[in-house]
């Protein structure tokens, strides 16, 4: 790999000529992932793919005029210390919210690359060309909300509605599904625990135990069930993950009191943190599932408690 500072200025050309290449691509690439679900965001990006194909044009014009028709082969993955790109675009389905931000990063990144290049550049058509780059991609920003503020708004109240239900998919559900198995199925085994031993310590064992398994094993289901590629519900390692995790915090959640080392005192605990568990599932149903908030507790409540009697009665035993 070659220093920044040690390539010369038909070098620097070269690599400005590949960076435009590879950014019209990758803003290609986000148009096409988006397409399906946002086809008026995708034309945006296409638009962008377009500016940075008059940008390539320049600056390949330029270099014929300077160093004739060979073109060096340097990427900037040959230049140590320059700009990459994270594969965001090889994932399925592509979400806004990271698209816009990895655009963002992407003119800022290239916008201080054309100035330190002009920096170094000795001709004053080299650097007058690179500063008048540099200033472009400044205002790609603004022409991204430019072109953004052309979305008629009938199509972007769809597309709002689209980025929900795919949120709702990818990490709700997931997610939902992974509190309300921790929360509810470690009631049993944590206070029958509890009433059969009156030892906090062991009590948090078991409950630690109980949520640790569940969401290696929620993780798993869920991760396996899906694939994503027909349902769009995402990459399955994310889906699993999301599922584990808020599982075995949902266990955990009602454990944790039990490092109080008196036991009524961690059980009353323990029961208003079931209680605050119960309520934040029925709320979450509400808010993204569009269950009504009153059905929605009494469906969560009833099998809440009734796991929890389940667990006291046989720990009492």
């Amino acid at each position: 790999m070659k220093r920044f500072a040690d390539l010369n200025e038909r070098e620097i050309l070269a690599l400005a000529i590949s960076n435009e290449n590879e950014d019209n691509r990758i803003y290609r690439s986000f148009a096409d992932g988006l397409r399906s679900s946002y086809p008026d965001t995708a034309a945006m990006y296409d638009k962008m793919a377009t500016e940075e194909i008059g940008h390539h044009d320049m600056l390949l014009e330029l270099y014929r005029k300077k160093f004739g028709e060979f073109l060096p082969l340097i990427r900037r993955q040959d230049v140590k210390g320059f700009v990459k790109r994270h594969p965001i675009w090889l994932n399925r389905p592509l979400g806004l919210d990271a698209v816009r931000k990895a655009a963002e990063e992407m003119e800022y990144e290239t916008a201080r690359f054309y100035r330190r290049a002009a920096e170094a550049a000795r001709d004053d058509a080299v650097r007058d060309l690179l500063n008048r780059l540099a200033t472009a991609e400044d205002t790609h920003e603004q022409l991204a909300r430019a072109l953004g503020q052309e979305i008629p708004p009938n199509a972007r109240i769809a597309e709002d509605q689209t980025a929900r239900r795919m949120f709702v998919l990818q990490y709700v559900q997931p997610g939902l599904a992974g509190l309300m198995d921790g929360s509810v199925s470690t009631l049993a085994p944590l206070f029958a625990a509890a009433f059969a031993t009156h030892n906090t310590w062991s009590t948090f064992l078991v409950g630690l135990a109980a949520a640790v398994g569940a969401g290696i094993s929620m993780g798993f289901a869920e991760a396996l069930s899906d694939d994503g590629s027909l349902t769009g519900r995402g990459a399955p390692l994310m889906r699993g993950a999301v599922c584990g995790v808020m599982t075995t915090i949902g266990g955990l959640g009602h454990a944790l009191p039990y490092l109080i080392p008196h036991f009524y005192v961690a059980t009353a605990v323990a029961f208003a943190v079931v209680a605050a568990e119960l309520a934040t599932i029925s709320w979450i149903r509400t808010r993204y599932m569009d269950t009504p908030f009153l059905q929605a507790a009494f469906q969560v409540v009833v099998g809440g408690v009734l796991v929890f009697v389940v667990g006291i009665l046989i720990g009492s035993s």
